[in-house]
């Protein structure tokens, strides 16, 4: 398995009249946490577009227990429990800073060859790097 932490601050844009952050911008958030998370891994996405590799999302679920509000610094755990084929699904945790579990989400995006743009379950750089998470 697969994980790390990343860290945000809510900015009063991306909260609604009462100071929570608006649902529709945990996309976003789950964007950012995926970026860094292969960053940290090494990828630079916009290298693996260049490698023809495309990773568009398939799926999105999000159960929110505990609003975020406005400045707060959010901690999302980003992990990938499973090793990837087709598809790769990104597991997601948002903490307060009090440690208090606010949000839980899942994304599944697919490995999509960019000339073709069909799925492909060749070898890619995300899956050469995570398989050492998932061997050892």
């Amino acid at each position: 398995m697969f994980s790390t932490d990343i860290q945000i601050r809510v900015r009063y844009a991306e909260t609604d009249q009462m100071g929570y952050v608006y649902y529709g911008n945990y996309a976003t958030y789950f964007e950012v946490a995926r970026v860094e998370a292969l960053r940290a891994l090494g990828i630079n996405y916009s290298e693996l577009e260049k490698q023809g590799v495309m990773m568009p999302v398939l799926e999105l679920k999000t159960k929110f227990i505990r609003p975020a509000k406005y400045d707060q610094i959010l901690t999302i755990r980003i992990s990938v429990k499973k090793m990837p084929t087709v598809r790769i699904v990104f597991d997601y945790e948002v903490f307060n800073e009090s440690n208090e579990l606010l949000t839980v989400a899942e994304t599944t995006l697919v490995f999509v060859d960019a000339h073709t743009m069909k799925p492909t379950q060749t070898s890619n750089p995300v899956t050469e790097t995570l398989n050492k998470y998932f061997t050892e």
